[in-house]
């Protein structure tokens, strides 16, 4: 992307920085922004029926948070968001970004290889849940997120996972041999 188009979209942005265990985007509450990952581990999470917290997405440094045009309906988010270390994002809103892309080409395709790889990473994460082993799970996990099971709760990639937390230890344990 050019130094113009990156400067227009740096014009739109506000830093914010949130602690460990802050929700920032909160299910059924009004959001209007798209969010870039600068530092730190965040995720996205629902609660099942029973209220367990069910870890939908994770996103590290220098990622970007499900675009808006996913994550919410009528402006409303669909999900929760929560910092999982200390992280820091850049924040715009999203109808300005939207009149960005309708502006410029470069930014429109920036846009729409977030929202492919969006579509993408979803798609490939339904096929894993329902034709993988746990084991072959954990490892894809590993290759996709090199480090980060020495980082987060593994409760958190449990449920990821679509597994038990002891599931996952047991794996783990396993693995390790």
């Amino acid at each position: 992307m050019s130094a113009a188009s990156l400067a227009a979209i740096e014009n739109l942005i506000e830093y914010r920085e949130y602690e460990k265990g802050v929700n920032f985007i909160e299910r059924n509450k009004r959001n209007t922004k798209e969010y870039f990952v600068i530092d730190g581990i965040c995720k996205s999470y629902l609660l099942n029926p029973d209220g367990e917290n069910i870890t939908i997405s994770f996103f590290i440094q220098h990622s970007i948070l499900s675009p808006y045009t996913t994550r919410t309906i009528k402006g409303v988010s669909t999900l929760n968001f929560q910092a999982l270390t200390p992280v820091k994002l850049a924040e715009l809103d999203a109808s300005a970004f939207e009149n960005l892309m309708v502006e410029n080409l470069e930014i429109r395709e920036f846009g729409n290889t977030v929202l492919r790889r969006e579509l993408n990473r979803k798609v490939d994460k339904e096929i894993s849940l329902a034709s993988l082993t746990a084991k072959e799970r954990l490892l894809k996990f590993r290759e996709q997120y090199p480090l980060l099971e020495n980082q987060i709760s593994h409760l958190d990639i449990a449920t990821y996972l679509g597994i038990t937390n002891i599931s996952l230890s047991r794996l783990r344990r396993d693995l390790i041999r």
